[in-house]
Protein backbone atom coordinates (compact mmCIF):
# COMPACT_ATOMS: atom_id res chain seq x y z
CA UNK A 1 0.00 0.00 0.00
CA UNK A 2 0.83 3.73 -0.81
CA UNK A 3 2.63 5.31 2.13
CA UNK A 4 0.57 8.28 3.57
CA UNK A 5 3.40 10.81 3.59
CA UNK A 6 3.06 10.97 -0.60
CA UNK A 7 3.41 14.45 -1.35
CA UNK A 8 -0.14 16.16 -2.09
CA UNK A 9 -0.96 19.18 -4.68
CA UNK A 10 -3.35 20.77 -5.48
CA UNK A 11 -4.50 22.17 -9.40
CA UNK A 12 -6.75 25.20 -9.79
CA UNK A 13 -9.00 26.08 -12.61
CA UNK A 14 -9.77 29.65 -11.43
CA UNK A 15 -13.46 28.41 -11.47
CA UNK A 16 -16.27 30.97 -12.48
CA UNK A 17 -19.54 29.65 -10.57
CA UNK A 18 -22.78 30.49 -11.70
CA UNK A 19 -23.22 34.50 -10.38
CA UNK A 20 -19.77 34.89 -9.99
CA UNK A 21 -17.97 37.33 -11.32
CA UNK A 22 -14.19 37.10 -12.78
CA UNK A 23 -12.45 38.98 -10.45
CA UNK A 24 -14.63 36.65 -7.59
CA UNK A 25 -13.05 33.72 -8.61
CA UNK A 26 -9.91 34.92 -8.79
CA UNK A 27 -9.80 35.51 -5.71
CA UNK A 28 -11.05 32.47 -4.97
CA UNK A 29 -7.86 31.20 -6.18
CA UNK A 30 -5.96 33.29 -3.81
CA UNK A 31 -7.78 31.79 -0.76
CA UNK A 32 -7.25 28.57 -1.85
CA UNK A 33 -3.54 29.10 -2.47
CA UNK A 34 -3.30 30.53 1.28
CA UNK A 35 -5.30 27.37 2.60
CA UNK A 36 -3.25 24.75 0.77
CA UNK A 37 -0.14 26.53 2.33
CA UNK A 38 -1.77 26.86 5.71
CA UNK A 39 -2.41 23.03 5.00
CA UNK A 40 1.44 21.99 4.09
CA UNK A 41 0.29 21.30 0.61
CA UNK A 42 3.31 21.15 -1.68
CA UNK A 43 1.95 23.18 -4.75
CA UNK A 44 -0.55 24.60 -6.48
CA UNK A 45 -0.81 24.60 -10.26
CA UNK A 46 -3.36 26.73 -12.63
CA UNK A 47 -4.13 25.62 -16.35
CA UNK A 48 -3.94 27.85 -19.35
CA UNK A 49 -7.87 27.84 -20.88
CA UNK A 50 -8.99 30.10 -23.38
CA UNK A 51 -12.46 31.04 -24.52
CA UNK A 52 -14.18 29.26 -21.81
CA UNK A 53 -16.00 31.59 -19.57
CA UNK A 54 -16.19 29.56 -16.56
CA UNK A 55 -12.83 29.05 -16.29
CA UNK A 56 -10.41 32.64 -15.82
CA UNK A 57 -6.87 31.11 -15.33
CA UNK A 58 -6.22 31.81 -19.15
CA UNK A 59 -2.65 33.74 -17.83
CA UNK A 60 -1.37 31.42 -15.36
CA UNK A 61 1.79 33.89 -15.24
CA UNK A 62 0.13 36.79 -13.97
CA UNK A 63 -2.16 34.98 -11.59
CA UNK A 64 1.05 33.23 -10.19
CA UNK A 65 2.44 36.87 -10.18
CA UNK A 66 -0.01 37.50 -7.74
CA UNK A 67 -0.79 34.54 -5.64
CA UNK A 68 2.96 34.59 -5.17
CA UNK A 69 3.00 37.60 -3.43
CA UNK A 70 -0.54 37.09 -1.37
CA UNK A 71 1.90 33.30 0.03
CA UNK A 72 5.01 33.20 1.35
CA UNK A 73 6.19 29.36 0.55
CA UNK A 74 4.17 27.34 -1.15
CA UNK A 75 5.10 25.88 -4.77
CA UNK A 76 3.12 27.85 -7.28
CA UNK A 77 3.15 26.43 -11.03
CA UNK A 78 1.43 26.31 -14.77
CA UNK A 79 -0.28 23.02 -14.64
CA UNK A 80 -0.04 24.44 -17.66
CA UNK A 81 1.32 26.54 -19.88
CA UNK A 82 0.53 25.23 -23.68
CA UNK A 83 3.44 25.52 -25.16
CA UNK A 84 2.00 25.94 -29.00
CA UNK A 85 0.22 29.08 -28.28
CA UNK A 86 3.60 30.52 -27.25
CA UNK A 87 7.18 31.52 -28.19
CA UNK A 88 9.62 29.71 -26.27
CA UNK A 89 11.84 33.19 -24.70
CA UNK A 90 8.31 34.54 -24.00
CA UNK A 91 7.54 31.50 -21.89
CA UNK A 92 11.29 31.62 -20.52
CA UNK A 93 11.04 35.28 -19.80
CA UNK A 94 7.29 35.09 -17.56
CA UNK A 95 8.57 32.79 -16.01
CA UNK A 96 12.32 34.20 -15.25
CA UNK A 97 10.68 36.58 -13.68
CA UNK A 98 8.97 35.03 -11.17
CA UNK A 99 11.53 33.28 -10.21
CA UNK A 100 13.73 35.54 -9.96
CA UNK A 101 10.93 37.49 -7.49
CA UNK A 102 10.43 33.99 -5.98
CA UNK A 103 13.37 32.02 -5.72
CA UNK A 104 12.48 28.42 -5.20
CA UNK A 105 8.89 28.76 -5.37
CA UNK A 106 8.44 28.24 -9.51
CA UNK A 107 7.47 25.15 -11.42
CA UNK A 108 6.94 25.52 -15.02
CA UNK A 109 4.39 22.51 -16.74
CA UNK A 110 3.81 22.29 -20.61
CA UNK A 111 1.24 21.35 -22.45
CA UNK A 112 1.10 20.27 -26.16
CA UNK A 113 -2.52 20.59 -26.81
CA UNK A 114 -3.83 24.68 -27.40
CA UNK A 115 -6.24 24.47 -24.66
CA UNK A 116 -9.28 26.14 -26.81
CA UNK A 117 -11.18 25.48 -29.79
CA UNK A 118 -9.22 26.37 -33.58
CA UNK A 119 -10.73 29.76 -33.62
CA UNK A 120 -9.63 30.37 -30.42
CA UNK A 121 -6.42 29.33 -31.17
CA UNK A 122 -6.38 30.91 -34.61
CA UNK A 123 -6.68 34.03 -32.44
CA UNK A 124 -4.28 33.60 -30.56
CA UNK A 125 -2.10 33.71 -34.06
CA UNK A 126 -0.69 30.78 -33.86
CA UNK A 127 -1.38 28.10 -36.36
CA UNK A 128 -2.05 24.62 -36.40
CA UNK A 129 1.16 22.93 -36.50
CA UNK A 130 2.32 24.42 -33.70
CA UNK A 131 2.04 21.96 -31.90
CA UNK A 132 4.36 19.38 -34.14
CA UNK A 133 7.36 21.53 -32.63
CA UNK A 134 6.76 21.23 -29.27
CA UNK A 135 9.61 18.90 -28.55
CA UNK A 136 11.74 21.64 -29.79
CA UNK A 137 9.91 23.88 -27.87
CA UNK A 138 10.35 22.16 -25.03
CA UNK A 139 14.22 21.70 -25.43
CA UNK A 140 14.54 25.75 -26.23
CA UNK A 141 13.05 26.71 -23.39
CA UNK A 142 15.16 24.33 -21.16
CA UNK A 143 18.38 26.42 -23.64
CA UNK A 144 16.54 29.39 -22.26
CA UNK A 145 16.31 28.61 -18.97
CA UNK A 146 20.25 27.24 -18.79
CA UNK A 147 23.55 29.42 -18.89
CA UNK A 148 25.93 26.77 -20.54
CA UNK A 149 27.52 27.15 -23.57
CA UNK A 150 25.20 24.73 -25.42
CA UNK A 151 22.57 26.49 -24.20
CA UNK A 152 23.92 29.51 -25.65
CA UNK A 153 24.56 27.81 -28.61
CA UNK A 154 21.01 26.10 -28.90
CA UNK A 155 19.37 29.81 -28.34
CA UNK A 156 21.79 31.18 -31.25
CA UNK A 157 23.05 33.66 -28.87
CA UNK A 158 19.72 34.70 -27.91
CA UNK A 159 19.67 35.50 -24.28
CA UNK A 160 16.39 35.83 -21.88
CA UNK A 161 16.57 38.79 -19.37
CA UNK A 162 14.94 37.07 -16.26
CA UNK A 163 15.41 33.63 -17.38
CA UNK A 164 19.04 32.95 -18.32
CA UNK A 165 20.78 30.70 -15.26
CA UNK A 166 17.26 30.11 -13.02
CA UNK A 167 16.99 26.16 -14.42
CA UNK A 168 13.05 26.66 -13.39
CA UNK A 169 11.87 22.34 -13.04
CA UNK A 170 9.86 21.72 -16.55
CA UNK A 171 7.30 19.19 -16.37
CA UNK A 172 5.81 17.24 -19.22
CA UNK A 173 2.00 17.22 -19.07
CA UNK A 174 -0.03 15.00 -21.15
CA UNK A 175 -3.23 12.27 -21.18
CA UNK A 176 -1.62 10.04 -24.22
CA UNK A 177 1.72 8.08 -24.75
CA UNK A 178 2.83 11.02 -26.05
CA UNK A 179 3.55 12.58 -23.17
CA UNK A 180 4.62 10.05 -21.57
CA UNK A 181 7.25 8.82 -23.93
CA UNK A 182 8.75 12.64 -24.30
CA UNK A 183 8.92 12.80 -20.78
CA UNK A 184 10.60 9.95 -19.83
CA UNK A 185 13.13 10.76 -23.60
CA UNK A 186 14.18 14.18 -21.92
CA UNK A 187 14.21 13.21 -18.31
CA UNK A 188 11.89 14.91 -17.05
CA UNK A 189 9.04 14.50 -14.59
CA UNK A 190 5.62 13.89 -15.89
CA UNK A 191 2.16 14.99 -14.88
CA UNK A 192 -0.68 13.09 -16.18
CA UNK A 193 -4.04 14.78 -16.48
CA UNK A 194 -6.76 11.84 -15.19
CA UNK A 195 -8.63 14.38 -13.55
CA UNK A 196 -10.45 14.53 -16.92
CA UNK A 197 -8.87 12.16 -19.46
CA UNK A 198 -8.51 8.75 -17.19
CA UNK A 199 -7.93 5.84 -20.10
CA UNK A 200 -4.65 5.98 -20.35
CA UNK A 201 -3.57 5.99 -17.10
CA UNK A 202 -1.80 3.31 -16.31
CA UNK A 203 -0.41 2.28 -19.64
CA UNK A 204 1.61 5.95 -19.85
CA UNK A 205 2.77 5.68 -16.40
CA UNK A 206 3.99 2.37 -17.19
CA UNK A 207 5.58 3.69 -20.29
CA UNK A 208 7.12 6.97 -18.96
CA UNK A 209 9.19 4.72 -16.31
CA UNK A 210 10.33 1.69 -18.53
CA UNK A 211 11.72 4.59 -20.68
CA UNK A 212 13.07 7.08 -18.15
CA UNK A 213 16.60 8.42 -19.17
CA UNK A 214 17.95 10.29 -16.48
CA UNK A 215 18.89 14.20 -16.87
CA UNK A 216 20.95 16.91 -15.22
CA UNK A 217 17.15 17.90 -13.75
CA UNK A 218 16.25 14.41 -12.96
CA UNK A 219 17.98 11.08 -11.72
CA UNK A 220 14.73 9.00 -11.91
CA UNK A 221 11.54 8.95 -12.87
CA UNK A 222 8.88 11.23 -11.25
CA UNK A 223 4.91 10.62 -12.15
CA UNK A 224 2.21 12.97 -10.67
CA UNK A 225 -1.50 12.26 -11.56
CA UNK A 226 -4.41 14.02 -11.04
CA UNK A 227 -7.94 13.33 -9.25
CA UNK A 228 -10.62 14.79 -8.38
CA UNK A 229 -11.27 14.89 -4.49
CA UNK A 230 -14.38 15.49 -3.06
CA UNK A 231 -14.39 14.92 0.84
CA UNK A 232 -16.69 16.10 3.76
CA UNK A 233 -17.06 14.45 7.33
CA UNK A 234 -20.38 13.85 6.58
CA UNK A 235 -20.46 11.83 3.80
CA UNK A 236 -24.07 12.60 2.79
CA UNK A 237 -22.99 16.24 2.17
CA UNK A 238 -20.23 14.69 0.01
CA UNK A 239 -22.26 12.68 -2.07
CA UNK A 240 -24.26 16.17 -2.81
CA UNK A 241 -21.67 18.14 -3.80
CA UNK A 242 -20.56 15.17 -5.87
CA UNK A 243 -23.95 15.46 -7.76
CA UNK A 244 -23.58 18.98 -7.87
CA UNK A 245 -20.48 18.57 -9.97
CA UNK A 246 -21.28 16.32 -12.18
CA UNK A 247 -24.33 18.00 -12.79
CA UNK A 248 -22.56 21.21 -13.59
CA UNK A 249 -19.82 19.67 -15.47
CA UNK A 250 -22.24 17.92 -17.94
CA UNK A 251 -23.99 21.34 -18.50
CA UNK A 252 -20.97 23.26 -19.38
CA UNK A 253 -19.11 20.97 -21.68
CA UNK A 254 -22.58 19.78 -23.35
CA UNK A 255 -24.47 22.96 -23.31
CA UNK A 256 -21.54 25.53 -23.94
CA UNK A 257 -23.90 28.47 -22.64
CA UNK A 258 -27.26 27.06 -23.05
CA UNK A 259 -29.96 27.10 -20.66
CA UNK A 260 -31.23 23.50 -19.21
CA UNK A 261 -33.84 22.78 -17.20
CA UNK A 262 -33.50 20.18 -14.83
CA UNK A 263 -35.44 17.81 -17.10
CA UNK A 264 -33.50 18.71 -19.87
CA UNK A 265 -30.40 18.08 -17.94
CA UNK A 266 -31.50 14.43 -16.61
CA UNK A 267 -31.81 13.70 -19.80
CA UNK A 268 -28.50 14.85 -21.63
CA UNK A 269 -26.70 13.18 -18.05
CA UNK A 270 -28.04 9.81 -20.15
CA UNK A 271 -27.47 10.25 -23.68
CA UNK A 272 -24.14 8.81 -24.80
CA UNK A 273 -22.65 12.43 -24.69
CA UNK A 274 -23.99 12.90 -21.04
CA UNK A 275 -21.87 9.44 -20.10
CA UNK A 276 -19.00 10.10 -21.74
CA UNK A 277 -18.63 13.34 -19.69
CA UNK A 278 -19.13 11.47 -17.16
CA UNK A 279 -16.67 9.00 -17.86
CA UNK A 280 -14.21 11.87 -18.30
CA UNK A 281 -14.25 12.59 -14.37
CA UNK A 282 -14.32 9.15 -13.11
CA UNK A 283 -11.10 9.35 -11.49
CA UNK A 284 -12.77 10.70 -8.37
CA UNK A 285 -12.37 10.46 -4.61
CA UNK A 286 -15.73 10.95 -2.76
CA UNK A 287 -16.55 10.84 0.82
CA UNK A 288 -15.22 11.31 4.33
CA UNK A 289 -11.73 11.32 4.98
CA UNK A 290 -10.64 7.57 5.77
CA UNK A 291 -12.77 7.02 2.63
CA UNK A 292 -10.94 9.16 0.23
CA UNK A 293 -7.59 8.51 1.93
CA UNK A 294 -8.51 4.62 1.00
CA UNK A 295 -9.45 5.77 -2.58
CA UNK A 296 -6.25 7.70 -3.05
CA UNK A 297 -3.77 5.48 -1.78
CA UNK A 298 -5.05 2.25 -4.62
CA UNK A 299 -5.55 5.27 -7.20
CA UNK A 300 -1.85 6.38 -6.09
CA UNK A 301 -0.30 2.67 -6.21
CA UNK A 302 -2.64 1.93 -9.40
CA UNK A 303 -1.07 5.08 -11.23
CA UNK A 304 2.23 4.69 -10.17
CA UNK A 305 2.51 8.16 -8.52
CA UNK A 306 4.97 9.33 -6.63
CA UNK A 307 2.66 12.58 -5.91
CA UNK A 308 -0.85 13.13 -6.52
CA UNK A 309 -2.28 16.46 -7.86
CA UNK A 310 -5.86 16.85 -6.15
CA UNK A 311 -8.85 18.97 -8.33
CA UNK A 312 -10.54 19.88 -5.13
CA UNK A 313 -14.84 19.94 -5.30
CA UNK A 314 -17.09 22.05 -3.79
CA UNK A 315 -19.76 24.85 -5.05
CA UNK A 316 -18.43 26.97 -2.49
CA UNK A 317 -15.20 28.60 -1.44
CA UNK A 318 -15.92 26.81 1.99
CA UNK A 319 -16.70 23.54 0.41
CA UNK A 320 -13.13 23.41 -1.48
CA UNK A 321 -11.60 24.30 1.58
CA UNK A 322 -13.12 21.80 3.41
CA UNK A 323 -12.23 18.81 0.91
CA UNK A 324 -8.23 19.69 1.48
CA UNK A 325 -8.80 20.23 5.54
CA UNK A 326 -10.71 16.73 5.66
CA UNK A 327 -8.46 14.95 3.07
CA UNK A 328 -5.29 16.21 4.94
CA UNK A 329 -6.36 15.38 8.11
CA UNK A 330 -7.13 11.78 6.76
CA UNK A 331 -3.63 11.80 5.12
CA UNK A 332 -1.50 11.95 8.24
CA UNK A 333 -3.27 9.35 9.84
Amino acid sequence: MTPSPMPLSVIDFASVRPGQSVGEALQDSVALAQKAEELNYERVWYSEHHNMGSIASSAPAVLMAHIASQTERIRLGSGGVMLPNHSPLVIAEQFGTLAELHPGRIDLGLGRAPGTDPQTFRALRREPSAAEHFPDDVRELQAFLGDSPSDLARTRGITATPGRGTRIPLYILGSSLFGAQLAAKFGLPYAFASHFAPDALEQASAVYRDRFEPSEQLAEPYMIAAVNVVADDDTGRAARELHWYRRQRVKLMAGRGRHFSDEELDMVMESAAGRQILHMISCTAVGDGPEVRDYLREFAERAGADELMIAPVGSTRERVHGTLEVLRRAWSD
